[in-house]
């Protein structure tokens, strides 16, 4: 049975691990009610977190999904920080809309028509949606 000399401070682990800029952002996105640890939503930004914990939180546009395999010793380089996790994250499917054609400033052809920008619009309109749902 592990003991709680082997658990270590959430939001700091993300600060050093290089997931957020800085241990405020860390502390805001435990609190924000937006990360799981082990499936469970974390209360507060000390919580206490150990290796082998999963953490699922937002990241950018995007869900993350890490295994912890090590504590943090210190805020080092992002390839001594890539040692600390696993990311088991799902692959994303390559193109998640392919019922919508190209367009002509896409393709470098030309500027994008009125057409071509309501389609724009709907596209980032239904993609904040389904991010909100």
């Amino acid at each position: 049975m592990a003991d709680a000399t082997d658990r270590f401070r959430l939001d700091k682990w993300l600060w050093q691990a290089r997931f957020v800029k800085s241990r405020n952002l860390a502390a805001a996105l435990v609190t924000g009610g937006q990360m799981r640890v082990n499936g469970q939503r974390a209360a507060k930004a000390a919580q206490g977190v150990r290796p082998g914990d999963v953490l699922t939180f937002p990241q950018s546009d995007r869900i993350r999904v890490i295994r912890i395999l090590a504590p943090a010793l210190r805020r080092g380089p992002a390839s001594e920080a890539q040692t600390l996790y696993d990311d088991i994250t799902p692959p994303e499917p390559e193109n998640p809309r392919n019922d919508v054609p190209p367009i002509a400033r896409m393709e470098g052809n030309s500027r994008p028509t009125k057409r071509d920008r309501r389609k724009l619009d709907l596209d980032r309109r239904r993609a904040t949606k389904d991010a909100l749902e």
